[in-house]
């Protein structure tokens, strides 16, 4: 039964005040200590691969823009559209949304640790495709490179910063960010299916080429943003004993107890025996 709409109110300001505690909490007692990450050596990488796309395939790109059969146009045009923020953004909030109103107390230790991991990976998305979407739209326009559309007019480099406008809001691509943030989250959590991801990833990053929105260069370039915040995420999380727990190596390791499906009954005493305790306290 539905609660009436104070009491839901009472929760739902309950359980995001509990959040903030723990999290205050677990920054607060928690070094910041993190892997070292070589980011300089990985920046001056994804640089440098921009570049290289920049000089060896833009003007082809540009030159090439239209030349494609409609068939494949068509076929690219369909998976281009999973590179959209919202295919991602909006489950996660929905189910951040259901966990905020939702009677942590009421819920047996199996659903707890369940909602809990579910919970966490919400979080963990809306974090890492939300943030790069909100920087890739700052770079994008603040540099305001003219897209492929324009090539016979402006050429392969063509900069209108601050023009507010789509036609200028190339470089780096939004939905490659996105892919490059979703590719990121699976690294983190699936990290011996890397590859698989980041053939659907990459491939899904590429149609921007192919419908003529992005040169390639933007395209590489809005990938790495993407999975840098994935990975920046995936860090603190860790720090925050969110999902991963903290790395020995250069990334963060997920944690034995995190699982999406339902925990079966082989496992249920061992998971409810590392979670009881504090779930019963931390939860999101």
């Amino acid at each position: 039964m539905l609660s009436s709409p104070p009491k839901l109110y009472r929760r739902s300001l309950g359980n995001f005040l509990d959040t903030i505690r723990i999290v205050k909490r677990r920054f607060a007692v928690r070094a910041a200590r993190y892997p070292e990450i070589p980011w300089l050596v990985w920046l001056f990488a994804w640089l440098l691969l921009a570049m290289v796309v920049f000089l060896s395939l833009d003007s082809a790109a540009g030159r090439m823009r239209g030349m494609w059969t409609p068939g494949f146009v068509h076929f690219t045009d369909f998976f281009t559209d999973f590179g959209l923020g919202g295919w991602y953004l909006i489950p996660a909030a929905l189910c951040l949304v259901a966990a905020n109103l939702t009677d942590w107390r009421s819920l047996s230790r199996r659903t707890r640790l369940f909602v809990y991991n579910w919970t966490c990976f919400a979080f963990l998305v809306l974090c890492a495709v939300g943030l790069s979407g909100l920087a890739v739209n700052l770079l994008k326009y603040g540099i305001g490179r003219a897209r492929p559309l324009y090539f016979t007019d402006f050429g392969v480099l063509s900069l209108h910063p601050f023009a507010m406008d789509a036609r200028f809001a190339g470089f780096p691509s939004g939905h490659a960010t996105t892919m490059g943030a979703v590719f990121g989250v699976l690294l983190l959590l699936f990290p011996r299916r890397w590859y698989l991801a980041l053939a659907v990833t990459a491939s899904i990053a590429s149609t921007r080429v192919f419908v003529g929105a992005h040169y390639p260069s933007d395209t590489v370039a809005g990938f790495g943003l993407g999975l840098a915040f994935a990975i920046a995420t995936g860090l603190v999380f860790a720090r925050l004993g969110f999902i991963f727990r903290r790395p020995s190596s250069q990334r963060p390791e997920r944690k034995g107890t995190f699982r999406l499906g339902w925990p079966n009954a082989a496992r249920r005493r061992e998971l409810m025996a590392k979670q009881s305790g504090r779930l019963s306290a931390d939860h999101p």
